[in-house]
């Protein structure tokens, strides 16, 4: 007896988006929803989750919840998510872990920035347009790209600087102004 896999006109599901399992679209919201948006302060429209509370315990707490939200990102990863669509998921993962760790003002940012609700919506919209980079994905990638090349000339200008005027080295003209 041979079953038949579609009915006619039947879009199928891309690859692991079963509505079943620990990577179903229930689970990640929930997930995201813990973590970034699970309580409210009385009487504010303020939301904050687990992560805003994990994010108090120094040195470890940011990066616990960084693990955490790696869930959403490894289940994209699963699901078929175009490599640009991760790598804007886990810019958010790092931001959030690395201005996390400034105490209190982290934790402050980490309630506001809400890296899982943005993945998970990364990851939705993703699905519903499998294999299709959006020019904002691009344009988010070459941002960051700018960003992190100034962030490593910085030092090494600084640096240059900082040699020639300690050997005593003439500075160019523009330099001197």
């Amino acid at each position: 007896m041979a079953y038949r896999t579609t009915a006619p006109g039947e879009v199928l599901p891309p690859r692991g988006m079963g509505r079943s399992g620990v990577f179903s679209d229930e689970n990640l919201e929930l997930l995201s929803h813990v973590l970034d948006d699970w309580f409210r302060i009385p009487g504010t429209s303020i939301r904050f989750g687990i992560d805003g509370i994990i994010g108090l315990v120094p040195g470890i707490g940011d990066l616990l919840s960084g693990l955490a939200s790696g869930v959403i990102v490894v289940a994209a990863w699963a699901r078929g998510v175009p490599a640009a669509g991760l790598m804007r998921m886990m810019v958010n993962i790092g931001i959030d872990v690395l201005v996390g760790a400034i105490p209190f003002l982290g934790d402050a940012f980490d309630i506001a920035w809400k890296a899982n609700r943005k993945n998970y919506a990364l990851l939705t919209r993703h699905i519903a347009e499998p294999r299709r980079h959006t020019w904002k994905d691009w344009l988010f990638l070459l941002g960051l790209g700018c960003v992190m090349m100034a962030l490593l000339a910085v030092p090494v200008i600084v640096a240059a600087w900082l040699l020639g005027w300690l050997l005593g080295v003439p500075m160019h003209p523009f330099w001197q102004r």
